[in-house]
């Protein structure tokens, strides 16, 4: 990781925002296998930034369908709280993944930021707009195969087609925001930081609907 270049952690960045795009179209037709799903693990360098980029997607493409499964009124209760049981699991790790994804850009920038850096910080961190950005890339690919829908009314189809153009352009803006973030980085106008979430509803000893009814 000594040789790592402010070049090297743009090029990373843009490969995690492409793979994005990407793997929403494969994992339609065939889900990655992980070994542990709903691990975050500790990683470091371009390619750890990779790694956990492509499991904070996952974990997005998970809760993207389980919103769509929530929503049906055909099955048992039942099922509709598992549903949210799971949701909320997976929003846990998504946030954890965020996070990560923030430790592991930080701790790559720490020795390249010049010494005269403004103590300036950016109102989004990276590791939040690439979680952005993912969510981006899914309303994109979901809004395509409405707008290809067969069994759909032509108007249906064409306002699904003028959204997806609006939502395009709303993704092509945020990963050319993030990469200008990463220049302020190099150039000393900003300074990158962990956006930590400190969520109390996960947390026994925080959360009262969880400890006043022990």
């Amino acid at each position: 990781m000594a040789d790592i270049t402010f070049d090297d952690i743009k090029q990373a960045v843009t490969d995690c925002i492409n793979h994005q795009v990407r793997s929403v179209t494969d994992w339609h037709f065939g889900e990655p296998v992980y070994e542990n799903p709903d691990e975050c693990p500790e990683l470091e360098g371009t390619a750890g930034l990779r790694e956990l980029s492509a499991r904070l997607h996952w974990t997005n493409f998970r809760m993207w369908h389980l919103e769509d499964r929530v929503r049906r009124t055909d099955v048992p209760e039942k099922v509709i709280a598992e549903c949210k049981f799971a949701y909320d699991r997976l929003n846990a790790v998504r946030n954890s993944l965020a996070e990560a994804i923030d430790v592991c850009l930080v701790s790559m920038m720490h020795r390249l930021l010049p010494a005269d850096c403004e103590d300036r910080y950016n109102t989004e961190t990276v590791g939040c707009a690439l979680d952005r950005l993912s969510v981006l890339a899914l309303r994109v690919y979901h809004m395509e195969e409405q707008a290809r829908r067969r069994d759909a009314a032509e108007e249906h189809k064409e306002t699904c087609s003028g959204l997806c153009g609006k939502v395009q352009a709303k993704h092509d803006r945020l990963m050319r925001s993030v990469l200008e973030l990463i220049d302020d980085y190099a150039e000393g106008r900003k300074k990158p930081e962990v956006h930590q979430y400190f969520k109390m509803y996960n947390d026994p000893a925080m959360n009262p609907e969880l400890y006043k009814n022990k």
